[in-house]
C-alpha cells in the first residue's frame, strides 16, 4: 500500500456565527449561487445552505466555509477545520 501526504496550500476560509450571513455572502461573491437559508429545520436561524461541487451542504453554526484552490465552497466542522488548517 502507498502513502501520501496532503500538499501543502493556502486557503481563504470564514467561520459561519450564526449572525454573520453579510460576511459569508461578501465571501463568496463570486461564486454561481451565495449562501442561503434553508427552512423547515428546527434551527433554521443557524443553517445555511453552501452549493459546493459535489451539491448541497448544510452549514451549522461555528462550522468553516472554506474557499478552495479551485475556488469551490465548502463547509468544514471545526474540529476538522483545527486539525487540518493552521493561521498563517
Amino acid at each position: 500500500m502507498q502513502r501520501f501526504r496532503k500538499k501543502t496550500v493556502e486557503i481563504q476560509a470564514v467561520q459561519w456565527t450564526g449572525d454573520n450571513i453579510v460576511e459569508i455572502q461578501e465571501f463568496m461573491i463570486n461564486s454561481d449561487r451565495g449562501p442561503h437559508y434553508l427552512s423547515g429545520f428546527k434551527n433554521a436561524d443557524e443553517i445555511i445552505g453552501i452549493d459546493t461541487l459535489e451539491g448541497q451542504m448544510i452549514a451549522n453554526k461555528n462550522d468553516w466555509i472554506i474557499k478552495g484552490i479551485a475556488g469551490e465552497f465548502y463547509p468544514c466542522k471545526p474540529d476538522i477545520f483545527e486539525k487540518t488548517y493552521e493561521s498563517i
